[in-house]
């Protein structure tokens, strides 16, 4: 092992479930109590539907482009102001650079509120570049990102440990060539046994770096 390339939501903080509330804290907000189950009815529409579905189902005063805008400021303060990194995390990152291993970040969310949240939780001098799906220009059913992260880090292609919580971008990883660290997050339970199969080493947490460590350095099971 010379670098890791780390997915951010899921995999560094624990910020899955908040996709889940999103709505529901907005419209708390606004003094509405949400549905049971709102989270899962929105999951699969665009912000555009979900912001129609929340205007005729709770007689919003709002527009379509106001709800959107307020749920995205609620999920933009949740960054700033609440996320945690998962347990472990700061103490993992810690034993890497210490071993003079170099890192970096791949994440399909926004800049500014990643960066916002790493800052916020002493995580972001651990990477030596942030990079975002965004403005790669390219999701991760694509390697476009890691390879971007790779150049960055100039470690092999075969060093270089990319670790995901998330079934599809783990495929896309290790397609690409990178061996690849399955992370565990109960957002994404169901994928895990899956998850699991395709990856070269699987973390239940953070709290697994010595068994980790024998791994990538070569020292066996």
């Amino acid at each position: 092992m010379q670098g890791a390339i780390f997915d951010i939501d899921g995999t560094l903080l624990d910020s899955m479930s908040m996709w889940d509330h999103a709505g529901e804290w907005y419209l708390e907000r606004l003094g509405h109590k949400a549905e049971p189950g709102l989270g899962k009815i929105l999951l699969p529409m665009s912000m555009e539907q979900a912001a129609n579905y929340m205007r005729e189902k709770y007689c919003l005063e709002q527009t379509n482009e106001e709800i959107v805008s307020g749920v995205e400021e609620t999920v933009s303060r949740y960054y700033r102001e609440e996320v945690l990194p998962k347990p472990g995390v700061k103490e993992f990152l810690t034993q890497l650079r210490n071993r003079r291993f170099v890192m970096a970040a791949a994440t399909s969310s926004s800049r500014k509120e990643v960066v916002a949240a790493l800052s916020r939780c002493g995580l972001k001098s651990f990477f030596k570049q942030i990079f975002t799906c965004t403005e790669i220009g390219a999701g991760k059913d694509k390697p476009d990102i890691y390879e971007a992260a790779l150049s960055c880090l100039g470690t092999e292609k075969t060093c270089t440990w990319v670790f995901e919580d998330a079934l599809h971008a783990a495929v896309t990883a290790k397609k690409a060539g990178f061996p690849v660290v399955g992370v565990f997050d109960e957002a994404s339970e169901r994928e895990q046994k899956e998850l699991k199969r395709v990856s070269d080493y699987y973390l239940k947490d953070f709290n697994d770096f010595p068994a980790f460590y024998r791994i990538a350095s070569g020292d066996g099971e």
